[in-house]
């Protein structure tokens, strides 16, 4: 028995089914980021004068995933042109860098959020804090006991609020280098995690959450691309519309980051 509108469009909503299910899973999915921007929102607006992470995060990392993202969406629509005119040889390769370009995208994510996690923070005892990347041999905590010390590529700073811009002259003044500070001098050590700070637990939330939609656009993308395209042969309308259901997901996602580069990035 054949399922009515999977191909045609209804007459009372003029959209087939899976596209009305869709628009309908899109709206609920642009009520989670809405909430989520909206606390972001309301977090920074009220953080005290002066204690909001600016540049903390590497804009050129972000701005290469934003081109990636941009060419996916370009190639993800070449994808549902090409079976739109029957050209089933260059969905394929057009596909496949979609694939590709969503890899890329998660993978640099992942380099990024190593990057956070080898990030330490140290409050000494003296009020200084010591802030950078822990150097290798630093990174075997039971040889830093040892040696009583700990290394860090990094900087050291009077009081908070100068590592809360980045971007200032007094945060350029203090220039990265090699930073030794003794285990004893040690009053609290802590990594860039989400728990570090409110941004921090904002920044992992969201854009972990978007991540886990563009490793999940992945692989149904792939799955069109792979096994799910025999349907081509056997009924190529519907099979179109699948893969143009599965763009309208990947432009949400795209949009979603369109959204966040600037807000976490670059203000």
């Amino acid at each position: 028995m054949e399922i009515p509108y999977t191909v045609e469009n209804r007459p009372d909503t003029g959209i087939y089914n899976a596209k009305l299910g869709i628009w309908l899973f899109l709206a609920s999915e642009v009520m989670l980021f809405g909430g989520l921007f909206s606390a972001y929102v309301l977090l920074r607006v009220g953080a005290e004068p002066g204690m909001w992470p600016h540049g903390w995060l590497d804009v050129k990392l972000g701005t290469i995933n934003t081109i990636i993202l941009a060419l996916s969406a370009i190639t993800t629509l070449l994808a549902w042109a090409a079976c739109k005119v029957r050209q089933f040889g260059k969905f394929k390769i057009f596909h496949a860098c979609t694939i590709a370009l969503g890899l890329s995208f998660l993978c640099l994510h992942m380099y990024e959020y190593h990057d956070e996690w080898e990030h330490y923070e140290i409050q000494l005892t003296n009020g200084k804090i010591a802030d950078g990347h822990l150097v290798e041999r630093s990174k075997d905590f039971d040889l830093a006991k040892k040696t009583g010390t700990v290394t860090l590529e990094g900087r050291i700073v009077e009081e908070q609020k100068e590592l809360m811009d980045l971007r200032t002259p007094e945060a350029r003044a203090a220039k990265e280098g090699e930073v030794t500070v003794a285990a004893a001098d040690i009053k609290n050590m802590e990594n860039y995690s989400p728990r570090h700070n409110t941004f921090t637990a904002i920044y992992f939330t969201i854009t972990g959450l978007h991540g886990l939609h563009v490793l999940g656009g992945t692989l149904v993308i792939f799955y069109l691309w792979g096994p799910g395209s025999r349907m081509w042969k056997t009924d190529p309308e519907r099979f179109t519309n699948r893969i143009e259901v599965s763009g309208l997901f990947w432009h949400f996602v795209d949009l979603v980051w369109i959204f966040l580069f600037p807000v976490l990035y670059l203000t």
